[in-house]
C-alpha cells in the first residue's frame, strides 16, 4: 500500500473559517454536520489507500434541498466541495486534497428507494442508495438492476452514475450511461436540475443528463436517479473454463456470442496467477478445476423468459461444441447457486487479494475488443523484461475490451522510491501503449486525481479544451471537486 498525501489544488479558493462552518452547521443540523476528527478520518483516504487528504468538516445533507442550500453557501464564500458516495472508487476521485480547504459533501444519508414499478421496469432512488440494497429491493418485485461489481456492498448509485461504472454485465446491458433513464442534480450555483422524467425522446439540445453521468462531481452533484431494471432471472448457468491464452478466450467469446446470442450475460478472463493470488489470500475460495491452465474464462448464461431453453442445457451444448473446436481445455458448470457465487467470488476478489499480496500498479484501461488479447499477450512480457522482479497480471471484461492491467512490485524494494521512479515510468509506458492501440487510460473507474496528470499528457487538445470549457461554464468558481477529471489550464 502506498499512501501519499493528496496534493493541494485549491489555493485560489477560500478557507472555511469558524463563521462559515457554523453556517453549514445551521443548514444541516447535528445529524448532517461533523467536524470531529474520528468521524471525518475514515473518509479522507481513498479505497486503495493511495491518497490521503484533509478536511475541516463532513457535510451530510438529508435531501436535495439541503444539498442545494449547502452548495449555494459554498458558492457564496467560494468554498470547495468534494462529493462522496461510498468512497469505493479506484482513482481517488472522492478524496479531498491536503489544503484543509475542501469540505466533504457526503450523500450517504440520502438513501431512500422511493418507487419501483415492475410494469415499466423503472426504479426511483436517492443517490446514496447502496447498490446491493437496490439489488435486493428490485428482486422483491421480480426485477433486477443489471449492474454488479465487487464493491456492491458499499458503492452508491450516485457514485456509480458519476463515474459511469461498468461491472461484469456490460456485455449484455451496458454501463451506467445505458441504465440511467432520468436524474436530478444540484449544479454549482445551487440550482436544481430536474431531468427525472424518463423520456425516450427529448430533442431540446445538449443532453445535460449525459454530461453529468461520468463527470465525477465536477459540474454538479447527482441527488436522485431513475434507473432501468430488467426481468428477474428465472435461471442461470455459470461456467468456469480452462483455456490456453487470451487469443483463445477471444475466439471462445466470438463463438459464444454467435451461438449464445443474448443468453450470454458476461465473459471474464483471468490468468492462473490471479486465481492463485485469490485462493491464497481470500478465505473460502478454491480453484474450480482440478486441471492446470494458464488462463481461465468465467461465463454466465441466463434465462429471463419462460419461452427460452434452460441455460444449463444451452451451456452444455455450447461447451461440447467449443471443446470439439479446441476453444477450451476443460470446464466446470456450477451445480448450485452457491457454487455459482463461489465462482464469481474469485473474479470479484482479485483486487482485494492483490492488495493483500503486496504493492502493485493498477491500470484500468480499454482497447478495441478485437485487440484486447493481443494487448495482453504482446505488451506484458516487455515490462517484466525491462523491470526485473515485476509481474504483470491482466484480467477483465473480455466482451467490452476492459483490461485491468496490473504490475506487481518486486520483492524487498523501497516501495515509496519504486512508485516514484520505476512505477511512474511503467504507468506512462502502459498508457503510451494503450494510446497506440486507440484505447483509453480509463475504462470504468474515471480519472479522479490518480490519473489526471497522465490524462493531460496523453489527451488530444480538442478533448481537453472541450472539458475545460464545460467545466468553466458550469463551475466558473471552481468549487466542485477541484483537481479531479479536468486538468487545470
Amino acid at each position: 500500500m502506498n499512501c501519499v498525501t493528496a496534493p493541494s489544488q485549491t489555493m485560489e479558493n477560500a478557507v472555511p473559517d469558524v463563521n462559515i462552518l457554523s453556517q453549514f452547521r445551521a443548514i444541516l443540523g447535528p445529524k448532517g454536520y461533523s467536524d470531529e476528527n474520528d468521524v471525518i478520518s475514515p473518509w479522507l483516504t481513498d479505497w486503495r489507500g493511495s491518497f490521503t487528504g484533509s478536511s475541516p468538516a463532513l457535510l451530510s445533507p438529508a435531501n436535495t434541498q439541503e444539498v442545494s442550500a449547502v452548495i449555494k453557501l459554498a458558492a457564496k464564500h467560494r468554498i470547495s466541495l468534494v462529493p462522496q458516495g461510498g468512497n469505493s472508487g479506484m482513482v481517488a476521485g472522492a478524496t479531498p486534497d491536503n489544503s484543509g480547504q475542501q469540505l466533504i459533501l457526503s450523500l450517504r444519508r440520502m438513501n431512500s428507494i422511493t418507487a419501483i414499478d415492475a410494469d415499466d421496469g423503472l426504479v426511483m432512488c436517492d443517490a446514496g442508495v447502496i447498490l446491493q440494497n437496490l439489488h435486493e429491493a428490485a428482486a422483491k418485485v421480480g426485477r433486477r438492476f443489471p449492474l454488479t461489481l465487487g464493491g456492491k456492498g458499499s458503492a452508491t448509485i450516485g457514485g456509480l452514475i458519476s463515474t459511469n461504472a461498468g461491472g461484469t454485465q456490460v456485455l449484455r446491458h451496458g454501463t451506467m450511461r445505458m441504465l440511467v433513464a432520468g436524474l436530478e442534480a444540484v449544479l454549482p450555483d445551487g440550482s436544481i436540475y430536474d431531468a427525472m422524467a424518463p423520456l425516450k425522446k427529448d430533442n431540446r439540445g445538449y443532453d445535460l443528463k449525459q454530461l453529468l453521468i461520468g463527470a465525477e462531481g465536477t459540474i454538479g452533484v447527482v441527488t436522485k436517479a431513475v434507473l432501468h431494471t430488467v426481468p428477474a432471472l428465472l435461471d442461470r448457468c455459470v461456467v468456469w473454463a480452462g483455456i490456453d491464452s487470451p487469443t483463445q478466450a477471444y475466439e471462445l467469446l466470438l463463438f459464444m456470442q454467435l451461438h449464445g446470442r443474448e443468453r450470454l450475460e458476461g465473459l471474464e478472463i483471468l490468468p492462473d496467477r490471479a486465481l492463485n493470488t485469490v485462493t491464497t489470500h481470500i478465505s473460502g475460495t478454491r480453484a474450480p478445476l482440478e486441471t492446470q491452465h494458464r488462463w481461465h474464462a468465467l461465463m454466465e448464461f441466463v434465462q429471463d423468459d419462460a419461452a427460452q431453453s434452460s441455460p444449463h442445457e444451452l451451456a452444455m451444448q455450447l461447451l461440447e461444441q467449443a471443446m470439439s473446436a479446441n476453444l477450451l481445455g476443460n470446464a466446470a458448470i456450477a451445480s448450485s447457486d452457491a457454487q455459482a457465487e463461489a465462482f464469481w467470488k474469485i473474479r470479484e476478489s482479485i483486487a482485494e487479494a492483490e492488495r493483500a499480496a503486496g504493492p502493485a500498479l493498477q491500470h484500468d484501461i480499454s482497447v478495441p475488443v478485437a485487440a484486447m488479447a493481443r494487448f495482453i499477450e504482446v505488451e506484458a512480457p516487455p515490462i517484466e523484461a525491462a523491470y526485473p522482479g515485476t509481474k504483470t497480471l491482466a484480467f477483465g471484461h473480455l466482451g467490452d475490451g476492459n483490461i485491468h492491467f496490473h504490475v506487481t512490485a518486486p520483492d524487498g524494494i523501497d516501495i515509496v522510491n519504486w512508485y516514484a521512479h520505476d512505477g511512474k515510468a511503467i504507468t506512462s509506458h502502459v498508457y503510451d501503449r494503450v494510446r497506440a492501440y486507440g484505447g483509453s487510460l480509463s475504462a470504468e473507474h474515471g480519472i479522479g486525481q490518480a490519473k489526471i496528470a497522465e490524462f493531460e499528457r496523453l489527451a488530444e487538445p480538442a478533448r481537453l479544451a472541450a472539458l475545460r470549457a464545460i467545466k468553466n461554464a458550469f463551475d466558473p468558481l471552481g468549487i466542485m471537486n477541484p483537481g479531479k477529471l479536468v486538468p487545470l489550464a
